[in-house]
């Protein structure tokens, strides 16, 4: 009887943003004892006056790290950002189930 392997995170974007990190890390844009020590920043930030899981939280604090980095680097500008979150989130809001979400241009 075979197993399916265990998945090493829990949803795909946990994996894609963890990816991510380590391919600027490893292209040269930031050395990773840097970006433990924004992450750790941010989990510490993140957890005043609750407990995080290390699930969801967690990724959302490797996101906000991430996006600290990449402003402090130049390599992203904090208003761009935030632009095109709210547009994702206005596209994924507004596409039926089951298919492609696309920003409109």
């Amino acid at each position: 009887m075979s197993r399916e392997p265990e998945q090493a995170f829990e949803a795909p974007w946990h994996g894609q943003v963890f990816a991510l990190t380590v391919a600027l890390s490893e292209a040269g844009h930031f050395a990773w004892t840097e970006w433990a020590a924004v992450f750790s920043a941010e989990l510490e930030a993140q957890g005043q006056g609750r407990e995080l899981d290390g699930s969801e939280d967690y990724y959302t604090a490797w996101v906000a790290a991430l996006e600290e980095m990449l402003v402090a680097k130049g390599l992203a500008e904090a208003g761009l950002m935030t632009q095109m979150k709210a547009l994702w989130t206005d596209a994924f809001l507004s596409t039926p189930h089951g298919e492609a979400v696309r920003i409109d241009a």
